[in-house]
């Protein structure tokens, strides 16, 4: 297996990514070659810093980063040389198997839609956020790549969401449902009415509509909607975890029996933190493209960098493309025939 890095636009510089990569190799076999790819000098200096010594290990020069401020699309118009353009090409060009990196979203899903192309089918990637629940896992999608979208890109996401579910996270027959204002089949939009419709004619476990109530109740495994307001969802989410950490330790410390009280839940509250951690899943990754590509976000540090690399492994050799091809051409061939007049 064949994993790309870019190891430039994290927060923290590349010397924390390439330490998490130097953990990753400690433990994968599997992989033949790993490529950073970013400036040479910065990678070099990092590389001895951080005593990383693998022969699987190889050097892409790139001497440009398409920086979070940069608009994604005129941002790789002027940097040609940036570092993710140069590790999608790497994909593109059958040098690697997979991409990860921490840099800017929309440059990401720019690069991989532009130089990869989507799965035939499909004519929207979508980013598939995994979210820690008290019971359970789901999968936000899209969680940010494609903002507007019509019915039939929902149910293509439900189908790539389905899969991930299965193939990477191991639930057996996942629930799907669609993200509305309400549970009744009179709610929502027009988009997710459509979707709505569309999503039964297809082979899943599709359970209707979920609100957010639902979400970490342990009703639904795949939660679908548009980007835009996928996104909006997770930054919530991730917005509201960090500040009830917070919130938890001022109320805790407040006085000497809550402090006590604490000390016996310490277990406890070491769970909750340890299943709200951010660097847990290590990424989330961008699907329905022709190639494996892993957005780990900009703050993310060594840990994170690690675990992206085992999923982004386990998603290549699951070979969950080929089932996202088969079933969303399924899909799509369900409501084309669906469409056709029935014999009187």
């Amino acid at each position: 297996m064949r994993i790309v890095v870019d190891v430039m636009g994290g927060d923290h510089g590349p010397e924390v990514l390439i330490d998490g990569v130097r953990l990753a190799l400690e433990t994968s076999a599997h992989i033949t070659d790993l490529f950073l790819v970013g400036r040479q000098d910065d990678i070099q200096t990092a590389i001895r810093n951080t005593g990383l010594r693998d022969r699987r290990v190889q050097i892409v020069h790139a001497s440009e980063v398409l920086e979070m401020d940069d608009k994604p699309v005129e941002g790789l118009r002027r940097k040609k040389d940036s570092s993710i353009l140069r590790a999608v090409e790497l994909v593109k060009d059958g040098k690697a198997d997979a991409i990860i990196s921490t840099g800017n979203t929309g440059g990401i899903v720019a690069a991989s839609t532009i130089r990869l192309r989507q799965i035939p089918g499909i004519d929207r990637p979508a980013i598939a956020t995994v979210i820690p629940a008290p019971e359970n896992e789901f999968v936000l999608i899209d969680s940010g790549a494609s903002v507007e979208c019509k019915p039939h890109h929902l149910l293509h996401f439900a189908v790539m969401g389905k899969i991930y579910s299965q193939q990477v996270l191991g639930y057996k027959n996942p629930r799907v449902g669609i993200l509305s204002n309400g549970t009744e089949t009179n709610k929502g939009t027009e988009l997710t009415q459509g979707a709505y419709k569309l999503c039964q004619m297809a082979n899943m476990n599709f359970i209707g509509y979920v609100e957010g109530y639902d979400l970490f109740h342990n009703r639904v495994d795949v939660v679908v909607c548009d980007g835009f307001i996928g996104n909006i969802v997770l930054k919530t989410i991730e917005s509201f975890a960090r500040g009830l950490v917070g919130w938890l330790k001022d109320e805790l410390s407040k006085n000497p029996k809550r402090m006590l009280g604490a000390m016996l839940a310490s277990n406890a509250l070491r769970t909750i933190k340890r299943r709200m951690d951010p660097d847990g899943p290590g990424g989330a990754p961008l699907l329905g493209l022709n190639g494996t590509v892993m957005k780990v976000h900009g703050s993310a540090k060594a840990k994170a960098m690690t675990n992206a690399i085992r999923v982004t492994s386990n998603a290549v050799a699951h070979q969950i493309n080929q089932s996202i091809r088969d079933e969303v051409a399924a899909a799509n061939a369900r409501v084309e025939s669906a469409k056709q007049p029935q014999p009187a």
